[in-house]
């Protein structure tokens, strides 16, 4: 592998790409670290500080996307994050306006279409959000129990306010624009590297503070711990990623003029975990919701003490269960609405293709659909095992929480995308008569 990766920076090309990329991703993380105007530095360095002795941010997920520039305030301080709502949102939208589903069909043109209407709503997207976090930040909730909370915007006037989320809007337009040179002009999966950047970014902070706040030989041994634990899951996560099932499709022979065409075997490959971080990612924002209402809620009232006690701490019993049942059902309901059975069953049909010992038509469908259904199974519940392993099994290494660096949802994203990224460059190498990264 690293005599592919030097052969990589040994041709022009490919290594101008690398080059290209890797200065794009120093811009991301030197704006991650430019404060927005009217914030006061030093106020938020105190109740960042604080916060992260206390490890219970409320924002952790979010924080965690934008790679610490959230509870910073700089000027990506939303990061990719809403692209990532509105990729989602376009996504299942897809299903339900006929629209946007014909012109999902209608191939190069109408996925240029999406994408136009995924920066219009990331846009929009951007200016909620950052409205919500300068106000958030405004009443000092954004840093609950900090002494200087309410001082990190001395100037609350409407010019200051205004200003802080223009900026805030256009760092995300920014960060969109640099992830899509990335894909044009870098190795590709622009937007997954910065996804893959940002959570990276705070994995040795974590780490170290692992280190600091051990006993055991000065740190050292809950270091070491942690970092084989997460090697474990790693390539647990590696085996999970690339398992699929494989289903065997023919093709009949066709005779068009003088010539014959199909003929041919092939596979539907479908993986274990189809739905991918997606499960995750929705039951995590779910959860949130509760907490939110409870923080901003003056009130003294039952519900408000009941939610406290139960939906804000992550090693409540609750509160594993209630993210466990969410992450399967949300499996469930992401894999229904992303693989259409009847669709590729029309599709195979169309060109002649069928799976042996099954029908042509509805019994393929419902042959791909007993299928999915059959492997979805193990695929959400090693999703939802994955995202508790930091709460059941590493609670006792610097309190780790939900948000710990190995945890479900920046582990599936940094293999995921580490894979691709991989696959990009090694398909890159294999067409200029190289032998790629697995020789």
């Amino acid at each position: 592998m690293l005599t592919a990766f030097a052969r990589a920076f040994k041709t022009p090309d490919l290594r101008k790409k690398l080059l290209f990329t890797l200065g794009i991703i120093v811009l991301y993380r030197l704006g991650a670290h430019i404060p927005v105007p009217g914030v006061s530095y030093e106020n938020v360095q105190i109740c960042v500080d604080q916060a992260a002795k206390n490890n219970s941010s409320l924002f952790g997920l979010v924080n965690m996307f934008s790679g610490g520039a959230l509870l910073q305030i700089t000027i990506f301080a939303l990061g990719i994050m809403p692209y990532i709502t509105a990729s989602i949102i376009l996504q299942l939208l897809t299903v339900v306006i006929p629209r946007l589903e014909a012109l999902k069909k209608e191939g190069q043109a109408g996925t240029a279409k999406i994408t136009q209407y995924t920066r219009y709503l990331t846009v929009a997207l951007a200016v909620l959000q950052g409205t919500g976090l300068v106000a958030t930040a405004r009443s000092g909730a954004l840093f609950s129990g900090c002494q200087v909370a309410d001082e990190i915007v001395p100037d609350q006037s409407i010019f200051v306010t205004a200003t802080m989320v223009v900026t805030m809007t256009a760092g995300t337009a920014l960060v969109m624009w640099l992830g899509e040179l990335i894909t044009d002009r870098g190795i590709g999966n622009g937007m997954s590297i910065l996804m893959f950047i940002s959570i990276a970014a705070g994995f040795p902070g974590a780490l170290w503070a692992i280190k600091e706040s051990g006993s055991l030989a000065k740190g050292w041994i809950e270091f070491g711990t942690v970092i084989l634990i997460g090697f474990v899951m790693v390539a647990l996560v590696v085996f999970v990623e690339q398992a699929q099932r494989r289903i065997p499709v023919q093709y009949a022979k066709r005779m068009i003029g003088r010539r014959s065409y199909g003929g041919t075997s092939t596979y539907i490959p479908l993986k274990v975990n189809q739905a991918g971080v997606i499960p995750v990612i929705f039951a995590s924002s779910l959860l949130y919701i509760p907490a939110l209402i409870a923080q901003f809620s003056n009130s003294n009232a039952g519900w408000k003490t009941w939610i406290e006690a139960h939906f804000v701490s992550g090693d409540h019993p609750y509160y594993i269960a209630t993210y466990f049942v969410l992450i399967v059902f949300f499996a469930f309901f992401y894999v229904a609405i992303s693989f259409n059975p009847e669709e590729v069953a029309d599709n195979m049909k169309k060109y002649g293709g069928f799976i042996p010992g099954i029908r042509a038509g509805r019994p393929t469908a419902e042959y791909l659909s007993y299928v999915l259904n059959r492997i979805t199974w193990p695929g959400s519940l090693y999703l939802g095992l994955i995202a508790l392993v930091p709460t059941m099994a590493l609670a006792g290494f610097g309190g780790a929480n939900q948000n710990f660096p190995f945890g479900g949802t920046s582990i599936l994203i940094i293999v995921g995308v580490g894979l691709e990224t991989v696959k990009q460059i090694e398909s890159q190498l294999q067409q200029r008569n190289y032998e790629g990264f697995l020789r």
